[in-house]
């Protein structure tokens, strides 16, 4: 069955999106040296490269009209008249909708990052660098491959890219600047995407989008700290106006990852004016609140790359998240390791625990029945 047969709005004539790149492809010769810490980073990515079919388990039951068990003061509309006139029905269809449009700005986004990862590989002048995007590639399109499985099997419903996502892809990839994917995608899109799953993965009550949830983080975390480490050693290099060039496209970008949270696109789909979803969205009390912690991965990364000037802190101070600046992001990859391996740690323990428990069930079997022969 194509796709198309389950977005909510028609996605076009066609389903390809094709962007105008410019851009020179850059080879090295020299295959000797590297930055130790790149290299590092390389093998970690090559050794943490996991199955998506094997290490998921599929087989959990989710129900689709409520896929993530989050609770519903988190939906706009909810307190509201719109949200007291609906039944039961109707509220179970709103939540799938939201999970839905989640998770899909996820896909789109997941895709975009592994164009982006490509499109690095290809442009970086550093070996090192090309190594390690290389394995971001793949891990990208592994998520891309799980986040389609879950809206596809599990919640069966498709959203089409928001328009201020696709905004921030286009810019990222039309720009021939080898450093803008890492700016756009591993510092703005990947950034404001960690903290997009990390609430959900410590507020959802159900355990198959915990799950994926804290797998895709845990490789997260490696290509938030690949484009931290290049365009550090980079921008240290760069005179102001370029600098300030930079600056001008995250501040651009913020403003259209603040406006991608809306989803405006489900309210309208049960018959909310515009007007009215963009006033119900700015007076949500959760929103402020969810808009506030998505910053929190973006706003100390790009201050720790070196781009802080007064223009840029002004922004994020009318954004309300200058303080952010300050957070340790280091301590909050530490943790999104953590959270997976610890999956994996009680996830192996049951099932060793259920294997011990079939043998000594076969044993206790096989010692009755050669009991039995024996008396017999």
């Amino acid at each position: 069955m194509s796709s198309r047969e389950t977005y909510t709005q028609d996605p076009g004539d066609t389903l390809l999106w094709e962007v105008p790149a410019t851009g020179a492809a850059r080879f090295t010769w020299e295959y000797d040296e590297g930055r130790a810490r790149l290299l590092a980073l390389y093998q970690k990515g090559k050794d943490k490269q996991w199955d998506a079919t094997t290490r998921i388990d599929w087989d959990q039951e989710v129900d689709p009209f409520d896929p993530l068990g989050t609770p519903d003061e988190a939906i706009a509309l909810y307190g509201t008249p719109y949200w007291d006139k609906m039944s039961g029905r109707d509220r179970g269809e709103l939540r799938q909708h939201f999970a839905s449009w989640q998770f899909s700005q996820f896909l789109h986004g997941e895709q975009g990052a592994m164009v982006c990862a490509a499109r690095i590989t290809e442009a970086v002048p550093d070996l090192d660098a090309k190594f390690y995007s290389a394995t971001q590639a793949m891990d990208e399109a592994r998520h891309a491959e799980i986040y389609s499985r879950f809206l596809h099997e599990k919640i069966e419903l498709l959203y089409p890219v928001n328009d201020s996502l696709r905004a921030l892809l286009g810019d990222t990839l039309r720009d021939a600047r080898w450093d803008m994917p890492y700016l756009g995608m591993q510092v703005l899109i990947e950034g404001l995407a960690l903290a997009a799953f990390g609430m959900l993965r410590d507020t959802t009550t159900e355990p198959l989008p915990h799950q994926i949830l804290a797998y895709v983080m845990q490789d997260e975390a490696r290509h938030v700290a690949f484009g931290r480490m290049a365009l550090r050693d980079y921008y240290r290099q760069l005179g102001e106006a370029e600098l300030r060039e930079r600056e001008e496209f995250v501040i651009e970008g913020c403003y259209l990852m603040r406006d991608r949270l809306r989803g405006l696109e489900v309210l309208e789909n049960f018959g909310v004016p515009h007007a009215d979803a963009v006033d119900l969205t700015e007076r949500s009390e959760f929103l402020h609140l969810f808009r506030k912690m998505l910053f929190s991965r973006i706003v100390p990364c790009v201050k720790d790359i070196g781009l802080w000037g007064p223009r840029l802190r002004r922004a994020y101070a009318d954004l309300g998240v200058l303080d952010l600046g300050d957070a340790e992001l280091d301590a909050l990859m530490d943790q999104d390791e953590e959270i997976a391996e610890q999956l994996d740690a009680r996830r192996f323990a049951a099932e060793e625990a259920a294997r011990t428990a079939e043998v000594a069930a076969t044993v206790a079997e096989g010692a009755a029945e050669g009991g039995g022969a024996g008396r017999g």
